[in-house]
């Protein structure tokens, strides 16, 4: 009699040992954290760089490893014109208009409050960048602005950005070696063009202009100021 109380504890303390690990894991999986997600762009990237990206130690650290060592160069003068004086008020008024602003209309020179990384001797010889600029914001430490330069002709990335983006317009503002074709997304645009060397031979140049977070600079900057004009003038009132 007293086996067979034995055995039937020792069946039922079994039966609790296999159960309470399985509670506890499902505890853990209720009240454990989702990891977190990566930031998400709805428009246009470079190397997973688009207009959400935070410009950290990291994210330059990974462009290093595929660019090369960056030059960083604070604050700046932002140009927005392409391929000749007047492109983008002939063909883009909106970005003419924001060029504008950014700049001085007496040809005086304007900085922003931002960085920019330059990358120019690639490591990787199969690189097929000659020359890659990004403009990024100090107050937001996102991108404003993406320049890139190609060493060839560019066919294989016009595939790619099709595929990616759909198709493009075209614009042919010059001879026959001289056109764009632009994509827009979500108020940001990316313009690739080809644009003749002075020996005639056409150069691949891509520039997204990321149009909201140039806006947000300008808004950024004006904010900065007013705030710096009044603290001159509670300063001057607390003087005297």
């Amino acid at each position: 009699m007293k086996l067979k109380i034995i055995k039937t504890i020792s069946f039922f303390i079994i039966i609790i040992m296999l159960i309470l690990p399985n509670v506890s894991c499902g505890d853990k999986q209720e009240t454990a954290l989702p990891p977190p997600s990566p930031e998400h762009s709805d428009s246009f990237t470079f190397f997973d760089i688009g207009e959400n990206t935070i410009i950290s130690g990291k994210v330059r650290e990974e462009l290093n490893k595929i660019l090369g060592d960056d030059a960083i160069e604070p604050r700046n003068i932002i140009d927005l014109e392409i391929n000749y004086e007047g492109f983008l008020k002939e063909y883009f008024e909106d970005l003419d208009k924001l060029n504008k602003k950014l700049n001085s209309p007496l040809g005086e020179r304007v900085e922003h409050n931002t960085v920019k990384l330059m990358y120019r001797y690639m490591q990787n010889k199969n690189n097929s960048f000659e020359y890659v600029e990004l403009v990024y914001s100090e107050y937001t430490r996102r991108p404003v602005l993406i320049k890139i330069h190609f060493k060839k002709d560019g066919l294989n990335t016009i595939e790619t950005l099709k595929q990616k983006y759909g198709a493009p317009e075209s614009i042919k503002w010059g001879g026959e070696t001289s056109k764009s074709l632009y994509w827009k997304k979500n108020n940001d645009l990316l313009i690739l063009s080809f644009v003749p060397d002075q020996f005639g031979r056409p150069k691949c140049q891509i520039i997204i202009y990321f149009k909201n977070a140039l806006e947000k600079l300008l808004k950024d900057e004006q904010k900065e100021k007013e705030k710096t004009r009044g603290e001159r003038t509670n300063s001057g009132k607390t003087a005297f």
